[in-house]
């Protein structure tokens, strides 16, 4: 029988910084010339699984076939049927298993690159995500992460598209979704709350636009309300953002993901007069759409110019309510996304990393 060169693990992390190191070959999905030796490692030599190339091609596999793993004689998978939609999550735990066998030979001191996105690792963490990222590695080059996200995509439309008043774009939420998928499947230890804070920039600003999506339960937390646009984003009084900038001083909306980090004390002005807000800084995801949105001082918070019957405009910052701010600000912070929508720029809506992305 055909048999697939086999699931290899690294022992230098470095080398496996992306997909890219991952190759597909005739007989299914092997790393080049990567591998560890799995002699020492008896627990990990028997998992119950189809072989990589019947869970990437969907072919049968005879029933306790054992199939080799690596270069290693004495380390194999055992194949016994499974559900399809156990492949995903089977496979991953397989990759992180198998690797996490090799940890103690990695010396556990590095950081994340950047300390807005994460909290510093620890050694007992970095096993564990890198273990991850390998087998995000070896699913994301048989193309079964990207299913995985295209069915968590379609199932959260199935729940929340009925519950949307009104949106801009057929593809508005579908991009939202896809959105937060896309970047929670590459980057979990960030995503540390369910929330997806979503606002259809394709609407005028009277229009009730901003949504706040559960998305593990698949239910609407709040909306729709009103939210502001950056005055740099609006020529005339349409109510509506025609142009999105990521420059300084543009005082624009920025389109595409964020990260939702920590509150402070937000001081505003209105008409000349200060106030006060509860505010919530956030950190672009989306490249050069929204890269400097720290930088601009581009945050949610509360503003006296936003009210039930619509919105006026901020200096970039996606406002709300000052009542709602306080209550929905601190549910937000710290680890849920914001997706901020347009159907109006095309180079974002081809180019967004994470919303026309492989999902």
């Amino acid at each position: 029988m055909d048999v697939v060169p086999g699931l290899c693990t690294v022992s230098a992390w470095q080398r496996v910084s992306s997909a890219d190191t991952a190759l597909r070959s005739r007989r299914g999905l092997m790393f080049t010339g990567l591998h560890v030796p799995l002699a020492e490692h008896a627990s990990t030599s028997r998992y119950c699984a189809h072989n990589l190339q019947t869970i990437a091609h969907g072919a049968p596999a005879p029933r306790g076939t054992e199939l080799p793993l690596g270069s290693n004689p004495s380390a194999r998978l055992r194949v016994l049927p499974i559900q399809r939609a156990m492949r995903f999550d089977l496979l991953m735990m397989i990759a992180a298993a198998l690797h996490l066998g090799d940890a103690p030979a990695v010396p556990h001191t590095a950081t994340p690159a950047s300390p807005l996105l994460a909290e510093p690792a620890t050694t007992d963490t970095i096993p564990v995500r890198r273990a991850l990222q390998a087998a995000r590695a070896v699913l994301g080059g048989m193309g079964i992460e990207s299913g995985a996200v295209n069915s968590r995509t379609q199932n959260a439309l199935n729940a929340l598209r009925g519950r949307v008043s009104r949106t801009s774009d057929p593809d508005a939420l579908r991009l939202a979704f896809r959105a937060y998928y896309n970047y929670k499947a590459a980057h979990p230890e960030n995503v540390r709350k369910p929330y997806l804070y979503f606002v259809d920039y394709g609407l005028d600003s009277r229009t009730p636009r901003g949504y706040v999506f559960d998305m593990e339960a698949l239910r609407v937390v709040d909306g729709p309300f009103a939210v502001a646009h950056g005055r740099g984003s609006e020529l005339g009084r349409t109510g509506v953002p025609r142009w999105f900038s990521n420059r300084e001083g543009s005082h624009a909306t920025s389109l595409g993901l964020f990260l939702a980090q920590e509150t402070y004390a937000f001081v505003g002005h209105d008409s000349g007069r200060p106030y006060r807000s509860i505010g919530m800084r956030m950190t672009g995801l989306s490249g050069m759409f929204n890269s400097t949105a720290r930088q601009r001082g581009v945050v949610m918070h509360g503003a006296p110019y936003v009210t039930r019957l619509g919105a006026g405009r901020s200096q970039g910052c996606p406002a709300v309510e000052q009542n709602r701010a306080r209550w929905l600000i601190p549910e937000l912070a710290n680890g849920s996304l914001v997706f901020l929508f347009s159907p109006l720029d095309r180079d974002w809506l081809r180019s967004d990393p994470w919303a026309a992305g492989n999902g």
